[in-house]
């Protein structure tokens, strides 16, 4: 799945559920997205300038939790919906987050753990969290990545964890008061710092920077709605 493809469909995600969940707003937000959607056909990929925006107003009308996730090295978004898979409601809760065509996320306690569908993908991830599921906790840290001809590269490395204190981020139109959470990692070739913003009352992490390997680079993640 390309990561044009990976965008789309993930608006295109979006602009269903608007049109199910109905509301006033609803149609706007379809058509936001619909909009984004043929930007992205005709040009591949619009500056930022030309992207409708998504609003708190319009987020408001849609029932359950959604991820912004956007591949940095492309500058590609797409908003994807939860499947929880375990320890649900806890800080070490694992979420496989998903497009309706399966391309995926998952994150265990916020922290990134596996990719499907996106190329070069994490094909899993040894870590260990921080206790009360704040973040990851130093220590060494495995990803398995995806690599050319089927074969698997593992990527072992050394993190550090520091607490960089309290920090209000928004996400918008929300203000959020959180703590900053940065894992600086060296190994498989070079350094890795992966950042997160966790709200220090019940672990969940409302924004993340982290490394998804060599071939995806960096993910940020942004938790849009509960």
């Amino acid at each position: 799945m390309s990561a044009f493809l990976f965008r789309l469909r993930g608006l295109a995600l979006l602009a269903l559920l608007a049109a199910c969940q109905g509301g006033t707003d609803a149609p706007t937000l379809q058509l936001q997205v619909i909009d984004a959607a043929r930007e992205s056909i005709t040009a591949k990929l619009a500056p930022k300038s030309e992207r409708p925006p998504v609003t708190r107003a319009v987020l408001d009308t849609l029932d359950g939790a959604f991820l912004e996730i956007t591949r940095e090295r492309e500058d590609l978004t797409a908003f994807l919906f939860p499947t929880p898979v375990r320890g649900a409601g806890t800080a070490d809760e694992i979420i496989v987050w998903r497009t309706e065509t399966d391309e995926t996320v998952t994150l265990r306690g916020g922290v990134l753990i596996a990719t499907r569908g996106l190329g070069g993908d994490v094909l899993s991830s040894e870590v260990q969290l921080r206790p009360g599921g704040l973040g990851p906790a130093s220590g060494q840290r495995v990803l398995h990545v995806a690599d050319k001809d089927n074969k698997q590269l593992t990527l072992p490395l050394a993190c550090d964890v520091v607490d960089r204190g309290p920090a209000r981020i928004e996400i918008i139109g929300w203000s959020l008061p959180t703590h900053h959470v940065q894992e600086r990692c060296e190994g498989g070739g070079g350094t890795v710092v992966n950042d997160y913003w966790v709200d220090a009352g019940n672990g969940l992490v409302w924004q993340s920077r982290q490394w998804a390997g060599p071939h995806i680079g960096y993910l940020r993640l942004r938790q849009v709605t509960r």
